[in-house]
């Protein structure tokens, strides 16, 4: 039986339920330049934070993207909305795996986002091992640190640094709880990639082509093995696309929605 988690959310606009889970370390704030866009083109945008980021306490038992994605169908169940489309960024997009692995029912598209569909390495596992026993330990300022190194476009730093700062904000403000449970997460997800094509969905995957935390491959073979994809590549962004070039994205975004009305 699945154990509902409940999810602090923002829910706005009305039409086409659309869920955007945010990637690690970050909230739902992160969504700000889309959720206007969005509801102007007519759609329901809900965000939630996922369990130990942002306003939502952790949730009870083993961290897994299982029981995350548990937490959103729960959030859906609440909400009273049987189908959606819904995103995934980075983190957020191991959670849309999941959640087309096992409640492939209630998605009515995916929307995969400077992620990838391969598990972790024994070399990445053994480094989120350590990540998450420095933040049990205390220095939870570790992430903040290792992750600003690859979330945005090389420019963006001089071009943008109030940018750079909100974001960096945003992961400080990440519970201890959080950090190490989404660490530990990522490094046991399960690996898709071999199994995409049972994934028979509309898909949109996004990537990015200065991304330094998943490179531009890693969407490439997310969308060759989807069996119902597109691909779009945002010029010269990074990591934080959405955010980097909000326009870009939500065109893209947006014009993908538009064909499942």
């Amino acid at each position: 039986m699945r154990k509902n988690h409940r999810l602090q959310y923002s829910d706005q606009g009305d039409g086409l339920p659309i869920v955007l889970i945010h990637g690690f370390p970050l909230n739902r704030e992160m969504w700000h330049p889309q959720i206007g866009a969005l509801v102007d083109a007519g759609c329901r945008v809900i965000c939630p934070d996922l369990p130990g980021f942002g306003e939502s306490l952790p949730a009870p038992g083993p961290p897994s993207m299982a029981s995350y994605a548990d937490a959103v169908v729960g959030l859906l169940d609440e909400l009273g909305i049987a189908r959606a489309v819904v995103g995934g960024m980075s983190m957020g997009g191991y959670v849309l795996l999941n959640l087309v692995d096992r409640y492939r029912e209630r998605i009515m598209g995916a929307v995969f986002m400077v992620t990838r569909a391969s598990a972790d390495d024994a070399a990445g596992k053994e480094k989120r091992t350590l990540l998450a026993a420095e933040v049990r330990a205390g220095n939870r300022w570790i992430v903040a640190d290792t992750f600003a190194r690859v979330l945005f476009a090389p420019d963006i730093p001089e071009k943008n640094p109030g940018l750079v700062n909100q974001v960096r904000q945003w992961m400080e403000a990440s519970s201890i709880e959080g950090l190490a449970s989404g660490l530990m997460a990522m490094r046991d997800r399960d690996d898709y990639l071999a199994r995409l094509a049972d994934f028979a969905l509309p898909s949109l995957v996004m990537g990015a082509e200065q991304d330094l935390a998943i490179p531009l491959e890693h969407s490439r073979a997310l969308a060759a093995g989807l069996a119902q994809s597109e691909l779009y590549i945002i010029p010269g962004a990074g990591h934080m696309a959405n955010l980097e070039q909000p326009a870009t994205f939500n065109q893209s975004l947006i014009e993908f929605l538009t064909t499942l009305r």
